[in-house]
């Protein structure tokens, strides 16, 4: 009789705990992308879209919302102020997103101002030319770039002292060249930057890897270097590293979301479970791969405390580029 009780009772828990779950799922979600289309936001906010869909965990369809903007401070201002409670609303960031809290670029609010929610995968650096593009490798960018570094125009998705200026100046530094003394054009997000490479306005774009990979494999561009520790797996084998090349330098670039500092405990919940589940997903990872981007699955607290590590980090690496807004 006692088992039957228990049985009954674990029953009772699991269903409240269902109709929990189904109470906290959100009637219209949304993703925010804080660029404009074509970035790297856009992507990921589209792999969710995608990822969440296919493995029903979504039952309304998420739309995708553009918030470009001080390279994510607009859509992160917009969050905590006006959609702190809203369980609907996630919102993209990278690594660059942290770089930029890091430096105090995005206001008066710091790296505690939302709740950090999943981690979906890694990117990393590339240096990228046009295919007919002198230059063949980093050393000739480099060569060039010794001989008169105004004479090549940078153009990256985002402002001095952002992610993709951090990765030219890296490059900089260690070349004898002073970063500041580099032509660097700032765009609204990775989609632009591109365009104005391919349309002959600039001639070097720095950015993530997943943002330039659709244009190599229509080879309308030529990717000189790519910013990870080793060469990466599978059709990107062929990218040389910048380290390979005698530059020491790596730079993975974290893709993931965040939520509203004020959204219940429940509802931060279910989009973990949610996240948990499809980062576990064999079809996710062949959607993750697919659009150039390795494994990184890491949600709630343990996001929170990756995300203040490298807010640390950024700090200091800013610090030392005399980066720091006071």
């Amino acid at each position: 009789m006692k088992s039957v009780l228990t049985r009954a009772a674990l029953a009772t828990a699991c269903l409240a705990f269902a109709s929990q779950l189904m109470a906290a799922e959100p009637k219209r979600p949304e993703c925010i992308a804080p660029a404009k289309p074509g970035g790297g936001f856009d992507l990921t906010c589209k792999l969710a879209q995608s990822g969440l869909k296919d493995e029903g965990l979504l039952k309304a369809p998420m739309r995708v919302t553009y918030m470009p903007g001080g390279v994510g401070a607009v859509a992160y201002n917009a969050v905590v102020a006006q959609r702190a409670k809203d369980p609907g609303t996630i919102t993209a960031f990278s690594s660059g997103s942290l770089l930029n809290l890091a430096q105090g670029k995005f206001g008066r609010y710091d790296e505690n101002a939302v709740r950090w929610l999943a981690a979906v995968g890694t990117d990393y650096g590339a240096i990228t030319v046009r295919a007919d593009s002198p230059y063949k490798n980093l050393d000739d960018l480099v060569q060039a770039l010794k001989k008169d570094p105004s004479s090549i125009v940078f153009g990256a998705g985002a402002t001095i002292g952002g992610q993709d200026w951090m990765q030219t100046a890296l490059i900089a530094r260690l070349a004898g060249i002073d970063p500041k003394n580099l032509r660097y054009v700032a765009f609204e997000g990775g989609g632009e930057t591109l365009t104005a490479m391919l349309g002959g306005h600039v001639q070097v774009t720095s950015s993530g890897l997943g943002e330039v990979t659709p244009q190599l494999e229509a080879k309308k561009v030529r990717i000189l270097a790519v910013l990870s520790d080793e060469r990466l797996p599978g059709k990107l084998a062929d990218i040389p590293t910048a380290k390979e090349q005698g530059y020491d330098i790596s730079w993975p670039v974290i893709r993931g979301f965040y939520m509203g500092p004020e959204v219940s405990d429940e509802q931060f919940n279910w989009w973990k479970q949610q996240f948990d589940t499809l980062l576990a997903s064999e079809e996710f990872a062949k959607l993750r791969e697919q659009r150039d981007l390795l494994p990184l699955s890491v949600t709630g607290d343990e996001l929170d405390a990756l995300v203040h590590k490298q807010v640390a980090e950024y700090k200091a690496l800013a610090g030392e580029f005399g980066l720091m807004q006071e």
